[in-house]
């Protein structure tokens, strides 16, 4: 998800092979993979921020009728280096006894090594850095979150003259990745500022000056890294420090519009007081020729269609809560019937749907709709 206006333009057509040809562990709970495609023509270009979409292949107990899960990982490395991707994996722990471990994670930290092929897709994703804008840029990135960011920093060391903050949230010193070559980055010129802050940092982090604060990212801290300037943002981790980092960027007076961001849940998550809907209203709209309208007909719901970045988007901002899972047009999770009106989409949707589908995730109205919500 994306409140700048950059938006990827790189054309994707079904999955491909790619073979590891690297695995590196990066830390006691992250993993890199080096990929590369088995024909050359599996080769896509990506744009700074954009992920990749797997077929993980698991046992029939763990999907059900299904063979594989779908997950994105976003691409780590530099978008200039052609003919490979970096993916950066955190394996992700049972949350509590008794709990499954995380699918996919577990699969490529335990089962994939060097030689093995996977199924991709992609690359996908609108969480992109503008390199058309010339204002400095803000990357702030909570744990693994850091995958796309540390892709951007690569293609903002090449352009000297934008003044680069990057900010990175961590647990302490043994979960955090990259950032040797974070620091290599930051000192190929001047302008780009580092700063990582551990929230519970080890004595060895301490011994070895690992950090630069400890805590949580404040609003004291982005007022003393950054001077008074019109910049743009950019905020990936997960939905917890999400909220917390994107209400204190707003408290900040920093407008929507200058601050992107990546996650996989709703985004009214980010809203600083989100309300409270137990109950869609029926809302009736004055009639205007000149106003896009989108009707939720089960729902009872009519609103006048804000320019939002999708209709699964505008449908939990008028307290609908329509089922979803991938958010990028890959699951069809958020499949519905449109009853009368066209639509456009900005992510093509990975399965060809059926006269009168549409995916909510990654469409937009092209006049007044009609849904079937």
């Amino acid at each position: 998800m994306s409140s700048l206006s950059a938006r990827a333009s790189v054309g994707r057509s079904g999955f491909r092979d790619l073979k590891v040809v690297a695995k590196v562990k990066e830390n006691a709970i992250i993993t890199s993979f080096l990929l590369e495609p088995v024909q050359a023509q599996g080769w896509r270009p990506y744009q700074p921020g954009q992920f990749l979409v797997f077929r993980i292949p698991v046992s029939e107990e763990t999907a059900g009728a299904k063979e594989y899960v779908l997950r994105n990982y976003s691409v780590s490395g530099s978008s200039s280096v052609v003919g490979t991707y970096r993916i950066s994996v955190k394996r992700e722990a049972a949350p509590a006894p008794g709990l499954p471990v995380g699918v996919s994670s577990c699969f490529l930290h335990d089962k994939v090594e060097v030689g093995d092929v996977l199924s991709a897709e992609g690359p996908r994703g609108d969480f992109v850095l503008d390199m058309g804008s010339d204002r400095p840029v803000v990357l702030v990135s909570g744990g693994v979150g850091l995958t796309p960011m540390v892709s951007m920093l690569h293609a903002l060391a090449s352009t000297p003259d934008r003044r680069v903050v990057f900010i990175h949230a961590c647990e302490n010193g043994d979960v955090h990745a990259l950032r040797e070559e974070v620091l290599a980055l930051a000192a190929t010129r001047p302008g780009i500022t580092v700063h990582f802050c551990y929230r519970y940092p080890t004595e060895r982090d301490g011994s070895d000056r690992k950090f630069h604060s400890e805590g949580v990212v404040s609003r004291e801290m982005l007022q003393r890294l950054l001077p008074l300037d019109d910049y743009d943002f950019y905020l990936c981790g997960p939905p917890p420090f999400m909220q917390a980092v994107y209400a204190t960027v707003r408290v900040l007076g920093v407008p929507k519009t200058r601050i992107a961001y990546e996650f996989f849940g709703p985004a009214t998550v980010l809203d600083i007081a989100p309300p409270t809907v137990t109950a869609p209203p029926k809302v009736e709209i004055a009639a205007d020729d000149k106003a896009v309208v989108v009707e939720f007909r089960k729902s009872g719901v009519k609103a006048a269609w804000d320019g939002v970045s999708s209709l699964l988007e505008f449908a939990e901002e008028q307290g609908l809560e329509p089922e979803f899972s991938c958010r990028a047009g890959v699951c069809s999770t958020c499949k519905s019937r449109l009853i009368d009106g066209e639509v456009s989409y900005f992510e093509e949707p990975l399965d060809e749907l059926e006269p009168g589908e549409v995916l909510l995730c990654c469409s937009r109205p092209r006049g007044s709709v009609v849904l079937d919500i």
